[in-house]
């Protein structure tokens, strides 16, 4: 896999690789997700790709506090061989390099799994609550 930043033209397969990975909600619009994302810092935005075709994406932001991931996705046919673990790293090594101190996630309940997935690469939960509040509907 080669692990590049995102281009416009990667669109259309990173919101379909999303939707594959029940990563999409209602309220949420992949579309305007990217075009925000793009606007704020594309260079954090990175794409997996496999013989030309976008298999695995990975969103990070940095505050100059702390780092997020977002949209953290491996095509299901590609899943359980690593590929993961290469886009984290990436993210992981992108942070480093603007001297991020910790980088955070958020896990929804409907996947247990994935915390565990996440606690075997080193993360663990913490003493705290995330909230949030929609400044912006995207309905």
């Amino acid at each position: 896999m080669q692990i590049r930043p995102f281009r416009h033209e990667d669109e259309a397969a990173v919101v379909a690789l999303w939707e594959r990975c029940a990563l999409t909600r209602p309220w949420n619009h992949p579309q305007r997700d990217i075009a925000r994302k793009l606007a704020e810092d594309p260079s954090l935005f990175l794409v997996g790709e496999i013989e030309g075709r976008v298999m695995a994406s990975a969103m990070a932001g940095y505050d100059g506090h702390r780092g997020w991931l977002h949209y953290l996705a491996v095509a299901p046919e590609h899943q359980g061989r690593g590929l993961g673990r290469r886009m984290l790293a990436a993210v992981e090594n992108a942070l480093l390099a603007r001297g991020c101190p910790k980088l955070m996630l958020m896990v929804r309940h409907e996947h247990p799994q994935l915390v565990d997935y996440y606690r075997g690469l080193g993360y663990d939960t913490g003493e705290f609550v995330t909230l949030g509040k929609r400044l912006i509907a995207d309905d």
